[in-house]
């Protein structure tokens, strides 16, 4: 299954991919047409862009630059619930991240896992209707997506809430969202 994922994320598909939050819909994040796939399935404005997941720190480092304090944060809490929102390292199609800044997190799911280490970076956020509930796992997705996603990967999100997000761009961390991650801030 994940061979056929990989293979359809490299030919310019979005498939469903179960996370440790919520379920979610990804695409290869250099592939501008497969970003405008995700926000067209989505009916997500351009002004909220998507972040990258990544396999596991390393590959963080390789997209965001992270100043020492969030580095700290990413070896306790990834891989998990924590989005670090940080400055980009290259310039990414529109809807992902933006000039400034570009969330990365390392999901606590095996099958995501599994994907992330073969293909890379993906750009994933909730596979929902923007604005509405999120799903749980890769029936429920494709039940509120259908077939605008390519495949939809097994598996459950058994957190059920997104993660905590936070911007670390600054010398002090600012808390964006609330999520089961308490960095005390």
């Amino acid at each position: 299954m994940i061979e056929q994922a990989l293979a359809l994320v490299r030919s310019g598909h979005v498939i469903g991919i179960p996370t440790d939050t919520v379920y979610g819909i990804g695409a290869d994040p250099k592939d501008p047409a497969a970003i405008e796939q995700i926000f067209a399935i989505k009916g997500r404005p351009w002004e909220q862009p998507i972040g990258l997941l990544v396999a596991d720190l390393d590959a963080a480092l390789g997209v965001v630059d992270l100043p020492d304090y969030a580095r700290l944060w990413a070896s306790i809490h990834w891989p998990g619930a924590l989005n670090i929102v940080a400055r980009p390292r290259d310039i990414w199609p529109r809807g992902v991240g933006d000039r400034d800044s570009l969330g990365v997190r390392v999901p606590d799911h095996p099958v995501a896992l599994e994907l992330l280490q073969a293909a890379g970076p993906l750009a994933v956020t909730s596979a929902n209707r923007s604005g509405g509930g999120e799903t749980h796992n890769d029936v429920e997705a494709a039940s509120v997506l259908g077939n605008n996603v390519a495949t939809y990967l097994t598996g459950e999100s058994p957190g059920g809430v997104a993660s905590t997000s936070v911007d670390v761009r600054q010398d002090q961390p600012l808390l964006l969202r609330q999520g089961p991650i308490d960095l005390g801030i």
